[in-house]
């Protein structure tokens, strides 16, 4: 069965529903999709999604097929996790809580700091993997990943970003931090870029 078209906008681009109330997030998915889609802010009346899926992309489907069912519009909706090698790929699915359910940004970053205390640059692999999801009304979907391997820094750098940004170190940044760098040069090489570019491509 062919999938259901999206709504379009005045100017004919497809008018999609962010699942993401996180201001941050919203930004950088924006930018990433400016052109492909018109996206379209989550309802203040739509309560939060609860994310208890095992995996990266069952969040993302949860998230997505909620915002979706609610607005009768197709929605997207992305997860991350950050795998830390030293502790056998944790956080992942709680990448956005791994110092406690309420956690901030700082209480994470400090958090990965404090497992990772002594541990040498040779040690400190991680990698950020991202899903992104697009579902329809009509049940369809399309799902795109990204990776990036890179290091976790000894201490945080940077101003930019948000998140583990000051403390991740991707492979091919030259040694610069992704809070270092900016917008468009993390887009270009980040794991939420490369898995909406991927969206792009599927829409």
């Amino acid at each position: 069965m062919p999938a259901s078209p999206i709504e379009g906008n005045a100017a004919g681009l497809p008018v999609v529903v962010m699942a993401s109330a996180n201001p941050d997030k919203v930004a950088e998915i924006a930018l990433l999709m400016e052109d492909v889609v018109d996206i379209a802010p989550r309802p203040p009346e739509v309560p939060d999604v609860i994310e208890d899926a095992d995996t990266l992309e069952g969040n993302a489907r949860l998230k997505a097929v909620a915002i979706s069912s609610a607005t009768g519009r197709a929605a997207i909706a992305d997860d991350t996790g950050l795998e830390i090698d030293h502790i056998d790929g944790a956080p992942g699915v709680y990448t956005a809580r791994f110092a406690g359910e309420h956690a901030t940004y700082a209480d994470n970053v400090a958090k990965a700091l404090e497992v990772l205390d002594g541990v040498p640059k040779a040690g400190r692999t991680a990698r950020f993997r991202t899903v992104a999801l697009l579902s329809r009304p009509d049940g369809s979907e399309l799902v795109a990943h990204g990776v990036v391997e890179g290091t976790i820094a000894i201490e945080p750098r940077g101003e930019s970003g948000f998140g583990y940004d000051p403390i991740f170190i991707p492979a091919d940044s030259g040694g610069l931090t992704f809070a270092e760098m900016s917008a468009d040069a993390k887009h270009r090489i980040s794991h939420r870029g490369r898995a909406f570019r991927a969206l792009r491509e599927l829409l």
